[in-house]
């Protein structure tokens, strides 16, 4: 199994928003604001190739929207998906298995190609995978989250026939977090707190585990448990979550791997007076070459 990081460029983002009530005093440090406090973000996927499998996990902005939707976001030192993969000498049509975390347009965006008036798979031969949570919320989202879920990044996946749902258990343990098979080396942990029904893929490699994180954590900056996004529709369920999952990480030595910071790729963790922390960020090919 192979797996690799799959760069589409950066965004940014209001920072307020991004630290929810954490005072710009604190996160300025951080991940520091320009003038219109906005920060920097990765738009980061990752390639998960497994036996016949080329496992898309993610698919950035994507470069469908018109200038007054990108000019709130300012995107820069973007790539296509097709860019992205061509120094892997895989095309979009190699790719058979598109596991999206969450429908948020920044997590989706790539996976819809418009040609002309059309909106299509831009992989043609891949299967495309969301939890059924988050699909049912997408097509009818509560007025605080409309905006994150664009109709020309949902209704022509439920068209193209290469839709397929993950059913989620339903049960709901306080002291840990739900998991569901994928493949043979990935399971998904099953998260709500930054919106319905989200998935981190958890991906065994060597015996090791690398976790994609999503939203959960967007970022190194956002590990110390206060600092929650303002974007999350359930910010005490994402505390809930981060606590949990950190405890579970560090026992069990995961890495994680950040889709949205824009300076660190991979970190481990540490135990420290303050809680679980940052012990070490290297980026995906230092992990798997140690």
């Amino acid at each position: 199994m192979k797996v690799y990081s799959i760069h589409t460029g950066k965004f940014k983002l209001d920072g307020g928003a991004m630290f929810g009530v954490v005072p710009k005093s604190l996160w300025d440090k951080l991940n520091p604001a320009d003038e219109n406090n906005l920060c920097t973000w990765a738009l980061r996927c990752l390639l998960v190739i497994e036996g016949d499998r080329k496992i898309l996990i993610d698919t950035g902005m994507g470069n469908k929207q018109d200038a007054k939707f990108f000019s709130h976001y300012h995107p820069h030192e973007t790539k296509s998906l097709e860019e992205a993969l061509e120094p892997l000498h895989i095309a979009l049509s190699d790719i058979t298995d598109v596991l999206l975390t969450h429908l948020h347009f920044d997590h989706v965006g790539g996976a819809i190609q418009k040609k002309e008036e059309s909106y299509l798979p831009s992989f043609p031969n891949a299967t495309y995978w969301v939890s059924q949570t988050q699909w049912e919320l997408a097509l009818q989202p509560n007025a605080r989250e409309k905006a994150s879920f664009l109709q020309e990044n949902i209704i022509p996946l439920q068209t193209s026939g290469q839709l397929k749902l993950i059913e989620l258990p339903s049960f709901k343990s306080d002291s840990s977090l739900q998991e569901i098979h994928f493949s043979q080396s990935i399971t998904c942990i099953v998260v709500n707190g930054h919106t319905q029904g989200m998935l981190l893929p958890k991906i065994k490699i060597n015996g090791q585990y690398l976790v994609y994180m999503a939203d959960l954590l967007p970022s190194v900056a956002h590990i110390p448990l206060p600092y929650v996004m303002g974007y999350d529709m359930q910010p005490l369920i994402t505390l809930q979550e981060k606590e949990i999952f950190l405890k579970e990480a560090f026992a069990n030595n995961f890495t994680l791997f950040f889709e949205h910071d824009a300076t660190n790729e991979c970190c481990s963790l540490q135990n420290t007076e303050k809680g679980i922390r940052v012990k070490e960020c290297f980026t995906l090919e230092q992990w798997l070459t140690v």
